[in-house]
């Protein structure tokens, strides 16, 4: 954990979230500031500044994140009609927090390119 990472702080529960599902390393949350009707952030346990910092000794972790993802977007009802999933890595990339986070929208029609 990194005391000052707003999703570590998440994480550790110092911070209230609407919990999707946790395990050992995976945590997945409700987005406080939703793109979509339905918009959920998928993030490992383990502090990772963002995608370009993984190394590949984490490429299970990432696997997880990913199937994990699809799970939940399952589970939301997302997975008939189809979602979307976005990693946003560094500034350009439109990073805003630095830990690695997948974002889950649905709900709508998404366009491209994003808006």
């Amino acid at each position: 954990m990194t005391s000052d990472c707003l999703f570590c702080r998440i994480i550790a529960g110092e911070i209230p979230s609407t919990s999707v599902y946790q395990d050992d390393d995976v945590f997945a949350f409700r987005d406080i500031n939703p793109a979509a009707p339905t918009h959920v952030l998928v993030i490992p346990k383990a502090h990772i500044n963002g995608i370009s910092e993984a190394d590949d000794s984490q490429q299970a972790l990432l696997g997880k994140l990913m199937i994990r993802a699809k799970h939940i977007a399952k589970e939301l009802g997302l997975a008939e009609d189809g979602y979307r999933l976005v990693i946003n890595n560094g500034e350009q990339g439109g990073q805003t927090v630095y830990h690695l986070h997948l974002h889950i929208l649905g709900g709508r029609n998404m366009t491209w390119p994003p808006g």
